[in-house]
């Protein structure tokens, strides 16, 4: 019979290669300096409006020294990789391996994959200073309240956290108000987490002067707590 000590577990082949992951992506990522990650959906293509924006937001953001980090993958991902990318700046893409995605986008300047999906989360969150939402589905909403929830309970700094698409958006943030707020499930300053904005510029404008007021705040990159 096998010693203890000397068998593997699917959990612990599982957490192995999660660790892996992660520690990988640390290393890869340590340099990057500031950064914002883009979320969105991987189901619009390009000629679609919200696909165009993600392009600009991605350019915008570059052009205005941010690291860009999305998904890897095509849509809003691929968009915000593009605009990055031909902008000149740094496009991260942490790409997640699934079958209805089974390539990373062109337009990444560094590419990192993943498994699983908790280290894949935990990176974009252990190195952005600020989110930027553009419309998506059940992965796009996940990545959105893990923000606003790391940021409410004081897991990673906090920072802006941006919906793009007042038209997309709007529901969500009037439901917010409607129940979570009116049945005191959330605190009146926890609404304040995030804004709608429809202009890629005035997006980057406001991460521009957000953080111009706080200038130290960039030492705390790669060292957040999840």
């Amino acid at each position: 019979m096998s010693n203890n000590k000397e068998m593997t577990t699917p959990v612990i082949q599982q957490t192995n290669q999660i660790m892996s992951e992660m520690v990988h992506a640390a290393e890869t990522l340590a340099n990057i300096g500031l950064a914002i990650s883009v979320f969105g959906s991987a189901r619009i293509r390009p000629g679609s409006p919200y696909y165009a924006q993600s392009e600009q937001v991605g350019a915008l953001l570059a052009k205005a020294g941010f690291t860009v980090i999305a998904g890897g993958g095509p849509g809003i991902m691929e968009g915000v990789n593009k605009g990055a990318f031909e902008a000149g700046g740094t496009s991260v893409g942490l790409h997640i391996k699934l079958k209805s995605e089974a390539k990373a986008n062109p337009y990444l300047s560094i590419n990192l994959p993943f498994q699983y999906f908790v280290s894949r989360k935990a990176t974009f969150f252990m190195h952005s200073m600020a989110y930027v939402v553009l419309p998506g589905g059940f992965g796009t909403l996940d990545e959105l309240f893990e923000a606003l929830t790391l940021v409410q309970t004081g897991k990673v700094p906090p920072g802006p956290i941006i919906l793009m698409g007042r038209s997309f958006w709007g529901g969500l943030y009037q439901w917010i108000e409607e129940q979570l707020l009116a049945h005191q499930l959330i605190s009146p300053i926890d609404q304040k987490l995030f804004f709608i904005e429809d202009d890629p510029e005035k997006v980057v404008e406001h991460l521009q002067l957000f953080y111009k007021d706080y200038p130290g705040i960039a030492h705390l990159q790669g060292n957040m707590p999840i």
